[in-house]
């Protein structure tokens, strides 16, 4: 079994999903007391949020850089950046280290790809919905067509996820926010819906979707089991 190195703490209520799927998911393949063999480099997100919210991103993807070498450093054989915002900033984790990295978009994209969907809609935070580093991706790597919500309905999901989410704050009112506005992506065409937030399955499963839901960190979770199971000895 490979070293799964984490990049975390972005914010540590994800993070702790990874833990748990990582390893659950080691244990139903394995069985027995088999658990994931994993290093996690967990960063203060308050500082990490503030370059998000200045632009200043090359600062950022230096942290992220660091983390990477760390992570490498410390015996990883492959890297799984715990976030999907930060997906932004990941060439400089590539140019940090030849580690492979796993990408939460292609994982994500893999899977709907699979299923023959084309048109999803997508709920994420303001920079992974409004920039192309991740819709760019699915749309010129996979043939995605990616829909994501309104200008309003782009401040109310990124709201939730910092205000509430990130905090480990699940409100009830803030579901029935996401599930109108899901419904609003379905009505403009949308087949399937991306959490392409790693905290939105906190708050959204697939009950209140009447469409596939596509959870990023659940996917990009099982993506580094593969990865981490692939060619050797389990044991």
């Amino acid at each position: 079994m490979k070293t799964i190195g984490l990049i975390g703490g972005m914010s540590w209520e994800s993070s702790q999903l990874y833990y748990q799927i990582l390893n659950r998911e080691i244990r139903e393949r394995l069985g027995g007391l088999h658990s994931a063999k994993c290093i996690l480099f967990s960063v203060d997100f308050a500082e990490i949020e503030v370059l998000q919210r200045e632009g200043r991103w090359e600062e950022a993807g230096e942290r992220m850089a660091q983390a990477a070498r760390s992570l490498e450093a410390a015996g990883a054989d492959l890297l799984v950046l715990c976030t999907n915002t930060m997906h932004k900033l990941a060439s400089y984790i590539e140019a940090a280290t030849p580690l492979p990295f796993l990408h939460i978009g292609d994982a994500t994209a893999a899977a709907i790809q699979r299923a023959g969907m084309q048109r999803v809609g997508l709920l994420a935070t303001r920079f992974t919905m409004e920039q192309d580093f991740y819709t760019g991706r699915m749309r010129e790597e996979y043939g995605l067509d990616v829909l994501v919500p309104d200008e309003e309905d782009r401040q109310i999901v990124h709201g939730i996820i910092y205000e509430e989410l990130c905090k480990g704050e699940v409100r009830e009112s803030s579901r029935q926010s996401y599930v109108e506005i899901i419904q609003r992506l379905i009505e403009a065409g949308a087949q399937a819906i991306i959490l392409g937030c790693t905290e939105i399955g906190l708050l959204i499963s697939q009950e209140d979707c009447p469409v596939p839901v596509y959870d990023s960190t659940w996917l990009h979770a099982q993506a580094a089991v593969d990865a981490a199971l692939e060619e050797g000895d389990p044991e």
